[in-house]
């Protein structure tokens, strides 16, 4: 295909205003995030409200931005891709009206991105040559999921966690023992320093799904260790509970995805997603593709975070299958992957 299919990105599930041009679903001219990490810091998380209104007031310079350092104008634009769910919802309200008034009043067609199918997209963006089928393990601050990704848009998910994310639990742990907010680098960070095998954490199984994921007895059990050692007044060693928390997020993950990898005979595994950026968890990754003998995909870290990339090369194959949204297009908040 000769032909240059220009989409214009917009990502504002949680608390990063993003937009992006990405031609043809692989080659990104330009990807602007505002993030408003230092602002959540403060509270310790998100805070649903404010995240709301800090991108109302970034939306349209982070899109004239991404515009401009694409040297485009809405002019040479062919669609408009947003991210439409899952996410907080004032958050993504913000996006989905914006994306609708650009649509509406440039008459360029709108397309509804679900934001994990964003994640798993990020890879193609610096893996050229990665196509459909593989498997994909998406973990975020929102969402783990195990997904066999049958065809572009087309998805069949295996496992996903019964409770908390994987960086839910990495955000509530690094909370209890002092590191704040966000979890994950810091944990990752503070973990060099420690001991993984120090503390054994449980490694949560799900009885009746061999690929769901349950992180809430693991959060349970730091919690349980530390208020033991605080009645048994035992000094807290702060990098070997992080090295073995992340030790036991980590087994469970490639467990999952190995035993998914044998299951379905898969020679391609990539991963996505906020926590997929923990260089633990994909080296870990790495060498169980290495010994498998399976082809290792994964994002660089500013494309693991939410970004407007991710979601323009999810919009282009959408695109290309013949999907379009209405102006009656609405934020759904917890919208279901496939649907």
């Amino acid at each position: 295909m000769n032909q240059e299919i220009k989409i214009l990105a917009i990502e504002s599930s949680c608390d990063e205003t993003a937009a992006a041009v990405v031609v043809n679903g692989r080659d990104v001219r330009s990807n602007v995030i505002s993030s408003q990490i230092d602002l959540h810091t403060l509270y310790g998380g998100v805070v649903p409200e404010i995240a709301s209104r800090k991108h109302i007031e970034k939306i349209d310079q982070v899109i004239e931005q991404a515009l401009s350092d694409a040297d485009m104008t809405l002019k040479d634009i062919d669609a408009i891709g947003v991210t439409y769910g899952p996410g907080l919802v004032g958050a993504l309200l913000v996006g989905v009206a914006e994306a609708k008034a650009i649509s509406y009043a440039a008459g360029i067609p709108l397309i509804g991105v679900h934001h994990i199918e964003g994640h798993i997209s990020a890879n193609y963006i610096e893996n050229k040559e990665l196509e459909p089928p593989f498997l994909c393990l998406v973990v975020s601050g929102g969402h783990t999921h195990l997904v066999k990704v049958t065809d572009y848009g087309k998805y069949e998910i295996l496992g996903k966690t019964r409770d908390d994310a994987a960086g839910e639990a990495f955000d509530k742990v690094a909370r209890a023992i002092g590191l704040g907010y966000p979890g994950g680098p810091k944990i990752e960070k503070v973990s060099h320093e420690g001991n993984p095998e120090a503390i054994s954490f449980p490694r949560a199984k799900v009885a009746d799904g061999v690929y769901d994921f349950s992180f809430s007895g693991l959060k349970s059990a730091v919690l349980n260790y530390l208020n033991g050692c605080k009645m048994k007044d035992i000094p807290i060693n702060q990098a070997d509970v992080a090295a073995s928390f992340q030790k036991s997020v980590t087994d469970v993950l490639v467990d999952h995805a190995a035993h998914a990898i044998d299951e379905y005979h898969m020679d391609s595994f990539a991963i996505a997603g906020g926590v997929a950026s923990n260089g633990t968890i994909r080296k870990a990754m790495e060498e169980m593709c290495r010994k498998k003998g399976v082809k290792f995909y994964h994002p660089s870290p500013i494309l693991c975070t939410d970004n407007a990339a991710m979601i323009g090369a999810a919009a282009y194959y959408d695109y290309l299958a013949g999907k379009r949204a209405g102006l009656d297009l609405n934020a759904i908040p917890n919208l279901k992957l496939g649907e």
